[in-house]
């Protein structure tokens, strides 16, 4: 689709360099600059279908890992418990996947105050009887 485009927009460059010659038709130039427009939208639509073939998941285009991993309350990497949440990334990580993700120069840990997903407490229960 991108190469369609290309070769349309060289079409209409060269029916608007037409044009200029020595017998000149202003209807050359309408169609060249046409073929110019076309050309460029059908360029454009490709590189914009191939970025979208090359991203991925439409329906999560929008959302990053992190944000997909939210719902699970556990470890955003393995759903064990937490230990540390890391405050440049924003994920919150387990005890065995701290040594994957440490970086000494970037990250900056503090404890992680997420619970393990899925239990339910007596305090959690009553918060909610009563809310």
């Amino acid at each position: 689709m991108i190469a369609v485009g290309a070769l349309g927009t060289l079409a209409g460059l060269a029916l608007a360099a037409s044009w200029m010659g020595a017998q000149a038709e202003v209807s050359l130039l309408a169609l060249g600059a046409c073929a110019l427009s076309i050309g460029s939208l059908t360029a454009a639509a490709g590189v914009y279908l191939k970025a979208r073939l090359l991203q991925g998941d439409p329906g999560t285009a929008g959302e990053t890992k992190s944000a997909q991993r939210r719902g699970r309350g556990g470890c955003d990497i393995c759903g064990d418990t937490p230990v540390v949440n890391c405050k440049v990334h924003g994920v919150h990580l387990c005890a065995d996947c701290l040594g994957d993700h440490y970086d000494f120069r970037s990250c900056a840990y503090v404890p992680s105050t997420r619970r393990q997903g899925g239990k339910t407490t007596a305090k959690g229960m009553a918060a909610k009887a009563r809310g």
